[in-house]
């Protein structure tokens, strides 16, 4: 089987001949990773099965450690995290602001050449393209999260606007993007924590679900898969993500849900993830990785998973771990 059949495999619930598997790191600990083994091309050494193109314009560095993304949000990495960062202001201190903000013109040119490029990438891989900071999360780096949660009660006819006006503008990049030849569009939008949603369930429900369900039927009456990021614990409302037809499902969390969740959701939703790298992976030994990883896929025998760390691997994790994670995903190779 290809990468591709694989990973179509597995969300198809049909066994493939080995699980499929993906390993993303952030920027620090890709250097890290690189500077260990000496192979300044290691990513091509990890036969990752998945091809993820990012539909959104690179940040620009206004000032040292100052990093400005496509909305004019002003990002903060000065700090311990270099990768995303804290948000340096608020652009709309006040709902009535909305009147007057401009949101970014679509760079259409920029899509499209980024999936042409996509589209020549390995054709033996699933290929993903996606956007972080979608819709809920697109909301508060506008908003800020506090006011955001405060508006949902407060200013219920502004979020509404607000996220009429995100959600319209993705369903225009999804014109576009949809088109082309890939597999499967990825949205990132962080809902969950450690133990609930953010907004609770009913909130997520008047907010995000119906605008979901629309970008969900954009995609798959292309013909292509749907993965959704959300860190956190997204019980309340998983059913509801298999209502609406969501495909893929990540990140998976064991630390949260545990791998007897993971087996209630097989048939319905795929996982993406399962390896912690909040407890597991800069917490344990080499070979402690190779047990719990080795425990992880062995409860997924039929497919429904992509193995996976639980989020983009961060620079605390110890180089020699990520090298016993990718032993058991290549071991059946």
């Amino acid at each position: 089987m290809t990468n591709k059949e694989r990973v179509i495999a597995a969300i198809r619930f049909q066994k493939p001949d080995r699980v499929p598997h993906n390993i993303d790191f952030t920027s620090r600990m890709y250097e890290r990773m690189v500077e260990y083994t000496g192979n300044p091309n290691y990513i091509d050494t990890i036969n990752n099965h998945i091809t993820f193109f990012a539909l959104s314009k690179p940040d620009v560095e206004v000032k040292p450690g100052f990093f400005m993304d496509e909305f004019g949000v002003v990002w903060n990495r000065s700090g311990v995290d270099k990768d995303i960062g804290v948000i340096d202001r608020v652009l709309l201190e006040e709902p009535e602001d909305l009147d007057t903000y401009e949101f970014p013109p679509i760079d259409e040119a920029l899509i499209r050449s980024t999936l042409e490029a996509l589209e020549k990438t390995n054709r033996d891989n699933f290929k993903v393209a996606g956007i972080g900071f979608s819709l809920f999360e697109r909301g508060w780096t506008l908003r800020g999260m506090e006011n955001l949660l405060c508006d949902m009660i407060a200013e219920p006819d502004f979020v509404h606007e607000l996220l009429d006006k995100i959600t319209d503008r993705l369903l225009r990049i999804l014109d576009i993007a949809l088109e082309y030849d890939f597999d499967c569009f990825y949205f990132g939008d962080d809902w969950g924590q450690e133990k609930g949603l953010i907004m609770g369930p009913a909130a997520w429900r008047t907010f995000i679900k119906p605008r979901l369900k629309k970008l969900y039927d954009r995609v798959h009456r292309a013909g292509k898969y749907v993965s959704q990021h959300s860190c956190g614990d997204l019980r309340e409302i998983m059913d509801d993500l298999c209502e609406i037809g969501l495909d893929i499902y990540q990140t998976f969390q064991p630390e949260i849900y545990g791998y007897e969740y993971a087996e209630k959701l097989y048939g319905k939703i795929t996982i993406w993830g399962g390896v912690s790298t909040q407890r597991a992976l800069p917490m344990k030994s080499p070979e402690e990785i190779i047990a719990i990883t080795r425990d992880m896929i062995s409860h997924f025998p039929d497919g429904g998973l992509i193995a996976a760390p639980t989020h983009a691997v961060p620079f605390d994790v110890p180089p020699e771990n990520i090298q016993a994670m990718l032993r058991v995903f290549q071991e059946e190779a």
